[in-house]
Parts: C-alpha cells; sequence; structure tokens
C-alpha cells in the first residue's frame, strides 16, 4: 500500500475530486493519504500554489500534478515501485 500526501487548500474544488478519487482507491487498497494545506507553509505554496491538486509521497522528488484520474493515479504508483 502506498502513503501519499495530497497538497491541497480550502475552497479547490478540483481539490475536493482529487479527494474522491483517492477516497476510491483507498477503499479498493491502494493507498492512504493524507491532505496538507498549503496556505499554511509559504514554501509550499510558492512550489505548488498554481498546481494543486498535487498528489506526492513516500519522500521522491516526482509528484503528479493536476489533471489526473484513477487509471493515471494507479500508472504513476506503478512506475514509483
Amino acid at each position: 500500500m502506498y502513503t501519499l500526501i495530497l497538497y491541497t487548500t480550502s475552497g479547490c474544488h478540483l481539490c475536493e475530486h482529487a479527494e474522491q478519487l483517492l477516497n476510491q482507491l483507498q477503499s479498493q487498497g491502494w493507498c492512504q493519504w493524507q491532505a496538507v494545506d498549503i496556505a499554511d507553509q509559504d514554501a509550499l505554496a510558492d512550489r505548488y500554489g498554481i498546481r494543486i491538486p498535487v498528489l506526492a509521497g513516500d519522500g521522491r522528488a516526482d509528484d503528479l500534478g493536476w489533471p489526473f484520474d484513477i487509471d493515471q493515479i494507479k500508472e504513476w504508483l506503478h512506475q514509483r515501485s
């Protein structure tokens, strides 16, 4: 099972859609995830502000920026393993 971070912020409708996708993957046993609000840290806001929602995880440098769907998330996860 993969551990993921979803970079997000409040009022982001695309982020809400990404959360729904991650909840589906989590229920299928693919991943566990947590949301991190980029508004809480200037460095994150600078890095991800115009790209959210963004998926990252396991300390790797690569991330997956929006747009993505479930199949693209699965492919990204396979490439990371």
